[in-house]
């Protein structure tokens, strides 16, 4: 059993000030994001819960919000491939 948790500050001037990951085995098991809209920080932390690491990536990598070439999304997976290495 591999259990890890990955605490990540997103770059880019993203809203999220903090993102809190929890997983086993390469799977998501818990995720906390503060700052952000609620609503979708929310939504996207229970739609992940239960998803391999590597496919998460894959979904979230190279979103983009407002032109500023990363997104709360993106940054999300950022802080997952420290889960994946």
């Amino acid at each position: 059993m591999n259990k890890q948790r990955v605490a990540y500050t997103p770059t880019g001037g993203v809203c999220s000030k903090m993102m809190i990951i929890d997983s086993e085995d390469n799977v998501i098991k818990n995720v906390q994001i503060v700052g952000g809209c609620q609503g979708n920080t929310q939504g996207l932390s229970r739609l992940l819960v239960g998803m391999d690491v590597n496919e998460a990536i894959r979904r979230l990598e190279g979103i983009d919000c407002r032109e500023r070439g990363t997104s709360c999304p993106d940054q999300l997976a950022q802080a997952l491939k420290q889960i994946s290495r």
